[in-house]
């Protein structure tokens, strides 16, 4: 296992970094590499299954999400693009799918899980690349995502939001850096800044259910990954490198106080609005 970005990049010097990580899994788990591919092929399968499966007609159990998506994806004359406007609805569908008790897959986490779907379904659809190439993406996150979860943390009860939906921009911006060809380098600069970018993102969700703000931060966490995969691919660099950050990550989720991981007692979870909807359930 990768205990560091500088060591993943290290792996990577005779070989593109999405085979390092394919020959660390295989060699963590004793299995092939075609064990590995098939796994990783299905993962990717479910995730395009999942917004397929989105029903705009079904409602959470409490009634908060479901729905918007759909409604995001009606919209006309969208500011941001018809691009963008995709990835914006299919981060919705998928969180509102998780919240609706649908079929997921938890990259990083369930809360998480519309940040990579949405950047990378859309992007293959528009570019027309093959199935093969974005299962060498998800490998490429996965892992980032691996060292994220051994030097920091993907779990908001930890570190707050910043280590989940955070942790899936990281890992879905070094993703689309290699789905454009970008040297590894430039997927560590990508995750980096990426996770500059919400470094204090706090875990507050209303009446302690995961969709109020969690499902409209999948949506954030997957403009932001492509924004600085954009930023990496024409050369930026977030100046801290990546393994600093990721350890920053970490020092600001452990002094993060408990009512700011998940526990639904701070922030929007805190408001007059938040409380009330927490007493209806």
């Amino acid at each position: 296992m990768f205990g560091s970005v500088q060591a993943l990049l290290s792996a990577a010097t005779d070989k593109p970094l999405w085979q390092a990580v394919l020959d660390d899994d295989c060699q963590d788990r004793d299995a092939s590499a075609e064990s590995s591919l098939d796994k990783m092929s299905v993962l990717w399968q479910t995730m395009k299954e999942s917004v397929l499966d989105y029903d705009p007609t079904r409602r959470s159990p409490c009634g908060l999400s479901g729905g918007q998506g759909a409604q995001m994806a009606a919209l006309d004359h969208s500011i941001c693009g018809p691009f963008i406007q995709e990835v914006i609805s299919t981060a919705l569908k998928l969180g509102e799918h998780n919240a609706c008790m649908g079929r997921i897959v938890a990259s990083p986490t369930a809360g998480a899980c519309g940040v990579l779907p949405a950047v990378l379904i859309p992007l293959q659809r528009r570019e027309r690349l093959s199935d093969k190439r974005m299962v060498e993406c998800l490998y490429v996150s996965a892992g980032f995502g691996q060292v994220i979860a051994t030097r920091a943390s993907i779990s908001g009860a930890e570190g707050g939001c910043q280590a989940e939906v955070g942790s899936a921009s990281g890992m879905a911006a070094a993703a689309l850096v290699h789905a454009r060809g970008g040297a590894s380098g430039q997927m560590a600069a990508a995750c980096a800044m990426a996770l500059q970018n919400v470094l204090g993102l706090v875990c507050d969700p209303v009446a302690g259910l995961v969709e109020v703000p969690c499902v409209k931060r999948n949506v954030m966490g997957a403009v932001n990954a492509m924004s600085c995969a954009d930023m990496a691919l024409a050369g930026l660099e977030g100046g801290i490198p990546c393994d600093e950050v990721i350890d920053a990550m970490a020092a600001v989720g452990r002094a993060m106080p408990p009512s700011l991981r998940e526990t639904g007692e701070g922030g929007l979870a805190a408001t007059p609005t938040g409380r009330k909807i927490a007493e209806g359930h």
